[in-house]
């Protein structure tokens, strides 16, 4: 049933940041190679939003490594948590969801991850389900495990007390309840991304004291977005969500950067680890092609969410709007420095020197003279978030532009 230990960390290192600790976690698969018995490795996920984009499948696609190997992926639903939120990485308290909004967006959560995941080997909780028959007495009981300068160590928390920016003692409890689900499933593994080591390690640490053997926490990396600087995000618009059009999903993967590209390979493409060791060297001796590199990936997502048929029609369509544009092959390109999120047209034009002012930038853009990757600019006060683009002036001074 199983893969010898050092085998399967090879594909369970794919991509992750650390491993708190390595040796526990060769042990805890030497004993389930043994014995026959499949690790039960968890990740949870608050419903505060509906939809799915594919930063957060990151932890998804490492469930799915497991799922491979032979162990149980436990898709834990924050049900009980979500209407809490989770304050990692913010600056004021988080306005808590009712149960109505949790209960909606962990439907639509359940009908996205399959798409991913293997429904036989996927075992879906529900925090509420122990949260929910917790005794005044047994949450006062965990809360009595940790003390507020041992909380203040987390450095957002940190932060807003030494601002003076309130913080409720339901965001307290928040690492303590998401620490106890690890009590509550017995878990073996706990996936994560790094933004969530506080939240990871209070696993293990509320294992320790319930006398439940403590988890291997596994911490993956933030994916950054289409803009290849931030973290993914639908409120900083650089995503990609699962549920869009192939095409949407084909246009904008064929969007990032070179370097980007092979960070989305590794983290998200279900091409094996010697495949990838492939197409890196390929890509350094020149025998791959970025542009078909990126082809394929965008296929291989756009197909696993809408089926290859779509996928096809949407790099058909791609193809068809931006190729048949004529874009020269050896076209200069420019790397730019973004100095604001986003940047006003006129400007990236004007210090390109694809226009030699601001003022024949918008001239420009009012008369229809300027394309970006092909489309006509909305209007003369677009700004464009970082990435990579295809810049057209006239009918034959082109630029591609990337990012520093």
């Amino acid at each position: 049933m199983f893969e010898s230990p050092k085998k399967q960390l090879e594909l369970i290192r794919r991509g992750a940041v650390e491993i708190i600790n390595e040796t526990e976690l060769l042990d805890k698969l030497a004993r389930s190679h043994a014995e026959n018995r499949p690790l039960r490795i968890k990740a949870g996920f608050d419903p505060t939003a509906p939809d799915i984009h594919l930063g957060h499948t990151v932890l998804i696609e490492k469930m799915r490594h497991f799922q491979e190997l032979g162990h149980e992926a436990i898709f834990l639903i924050g049900d009980f948590t979500g209407m809490i939120g989770d304050p990692t990485g913010k600056n004021e308290q988080r306005k808590t969801l009712s149960k109505e909004e949790v209960d909606a967006n962990a439907v639509t959560y359940k009908e996205q991850i399959f798409k991913i995941l293997d429904p036989e080997r996927t075992k879906i909780v529900f925090n509420s389900e122990w949260f929910s028959k917790m005794s005044a007495h047994e949450v006062a009981a965990l809360g009595a495990l940790l003390t507020v300068s041992g909380m203040l160590e987390r450095d957002d928390f940190k932060k807003r007390f030494e601002a003076h920016t309130p913080i409720s003692l339901l965001e307290f409890y928040y690492p303590l309840f998401q620490g106890y689900d690890s009590v509550a499933l017995k878990a073996d593994v706990e996936l994560g991304g790094t933004d969530q080591r506080f939240n990871l390690l209070m696993g293990r640490t509320l294992q320790r004291k319930y006398g439940v053997a403590e988890q291997v926490v596994l911490m993956m990396p933030l994916l950054e977005g289409l803009d290849g600087v931030n973290k993914m995000s639908k409120s900083l618009g650089n995503y990609v969500g699962i549920n869009e059009p192939a095409k949407e999903i084909y246009g904008k993967l064929m969007s990032i950067t070179d370097e980007l590209m092979l960070k989305y390979y590794e983290l998200l493409s279900h091409r094996t680890n010697e495949d990838l060791s492939a197409l890196r060297e390929g890509l350094v001796n020149g025998t791959v092609h970025p542009k078909k590199a990126k082809e394929e990936l965008a296929l291989e997502i756009a197909g696993r969410y809408h089926g290859t048929e779509a996928a096809a029609m949407a790099k058909a369509e791609f193809d068809l709007v931006f190729k048949s544009k004529e874009i020269p092959d050896d076209i200069a390109v420019y790397s730019y420095q973004w100095t604001e999120l986003e940047v006003w047209l006129p400007k990236i034009l004007k210090d390109t020197g694809l226009c030699e002012s601001t003022g024949q930038a918008i001239r420009l853009i009012n008369q229809g003279g300027v394309k970006i990757d092909g489309q006509k600019p909305r209007s003369q006060d677009e700004k464009l978030p970082a990435g990579e683009y295809v810049m057209q002036v006239g009918k034959r001074k082109f630029m591609r532009i990337k990012p520093v």
